[in-house]
């Protein structure tokens, strides 16, 4: 795979395997139009650029030879990138789509494989995205697209002995800010997160010349671990040199969002996401800002995504359940239902975003026994978190 290609697929791999778009599942039937001429959405006028026409040009090259597995893969690949990007979950069937000659065979190509995989993960089908991986490096042992796709999912999963070996295959496939940044990812939340901030800052020192979404990536994972040991003044810096990069990122500005919101910041989240209600994540962070400053927007978000979620259960989407725990509990104060949400959430994935919803609404509902998965969890993996300590601090002390 070229570099400049992997570097955009290892930052956005990262990224989606964590779960941060909300949307369709992938496993339903992807969405053919009927005709050339039908609309599919209306896209706003920013779409005009380099990356649009991007786009067009691979729907029209793997419309004129619909067999050719390379021209597909491109275009899925870069369909998923569009929905990291933006948080427009609707890329994502859109890739499925892409892919459709060849989704249900039993042996496809290899580079079907990984973005098969990549969107079964999405769908939280990880065990089906593991197989997936797991048989595109039997017989591609250089894969570094594969590579990092399983380093993610494994720490999805809190799976970090496996997402350390993960790294390790990708190391040499890639370059060293980025082979540092996946293992310090995993060594933050295995009792090493001091030398895994040191390291990281390392790296990016020394790699002046690494691309802006190189750049992005390892300045957001630098900004979460030194929010994580509580050192603010240093997650500012990063999270504001990698909005500075210029780099399109939902997960950025979510994260970014959650930052602000811990500072007791919200009039500054609704800056930032001024343009965001497309994404459900951001919108979220909208409807949070805005009910904790008063602001008259509130009640419109809150209904918008309450709308959302509402049609996501409709046609059976389980993706979106720790954004929707954190709206119920946070926006609708419905402590029992949230909890429920985040227990059934924390089953499938286990970050620390997905630890603390589960803590915030186990406390909040006075069912501290419900916490005990996470506290294994912080336990078993020493992992270090100011506020996940805390928040089980108090869990413990409600007992």
């Amino acid at each position: 795979m070229p570099r400049t290609l992997f570097r955009r697929t290892l930052r956005h791999s990262l990224i989606l395997a964590a779960g941060v778009l909300v949307g369709v599942p992938v496993t339903a039937a992807p969405f053919t139009p009927n005709s050339d001429a039908q609309v599919l959405a209306r896209i706003p006028s920013r779409a005009l650029d380099a990356q649009a026409r991007e786009l067009q040009s691979l729907r029209a090259a793997s419309k004129a030879r619909p067999g050719d597995v390379d021209r597909a893969v491109a275009l899925a690949r870069r369909y998923v990138e569009a929905a990291a990007g933006d948080g427009d979950p609707r890329y994502m069937g859109y890739a499925q789509a892409a892919l459709s000659p060849w989704w249900a065979a039993a042996e496809p190509p290899v580079a079907v494989r990984v973005q098969r995989a990549v969107l079964r993960q999405y769908g939280h089908g990880f065990d089906e995205a593991l197989v997936d991986l797991e048989a595109a490096l039997r017989e591609e042992p250089a894969n570094a697209e594969a590579w990092s796709w399983l380093a993610a999912i494994r720490m999805v999963r809190a799976e970090y002995a496996e997402a350390a070996r993960a790294c390790e295959g990708l190391a040499p496939l890639t370059s060293a800010l980025l082979a540092t940044a996946c293992r310090a990812s995993v060594d933050s939340l295995t009792g090493r997160a001091a030398p895994a901030a040191v390291a990281l800052a390392v790296a990016l020192k020394a790699a002046p010349e690494a691309s802006p979404e190189e750049r992005l990536w390892a300045l957001t994972r630098q900004a979460e671990i030194a929010e994580r040991r509580g050192s603010v003044a240093v997650a500012e810096r990063a999270f504001n040199e990698a909005l500075a990069t210029g780099v399109a990122d939902v997960y950025l500005r979510a994260a970014h969002a959650d930052f602000l919101l811990d500072q007791g910041r919200a009039r500054e989240v609704l800056a930032l996401l001024e343009d965001g209600a497309r994404a459900d994540v951001l919108l979220l962070r909208l409807a949070i800002a805005a009910k904790a400053i008063g602001d008259k927007r509130a009640a419109g978000w809150a209904s918008d995504l309450t709308a959302r979620f509402a049609a996501a259960r409709a046609r059976g989407d389980s993706t979106h359940e720790k954004e929707e725990a954190r709206f119920v509990l946070e926006v609708q104060g419905d402590a029992p239902r949230a909890l429920a949400l985040a227990q059934r959430n924390y089953a499938l994935q286990r970050e620390p975003a997905d630890a603390r919803i589960l803590l915030e609404a186990a406390l909040a509902a006075r069912q501290p026994e419900a916490a005990v998965p996470v506290q294994r969890w912080l336990d078993a993996n020493r992992v270090e978190s100011v506020a996940l300590q805390t928040l089980a601090a108090r869990i413990g002390g409600a007992k």
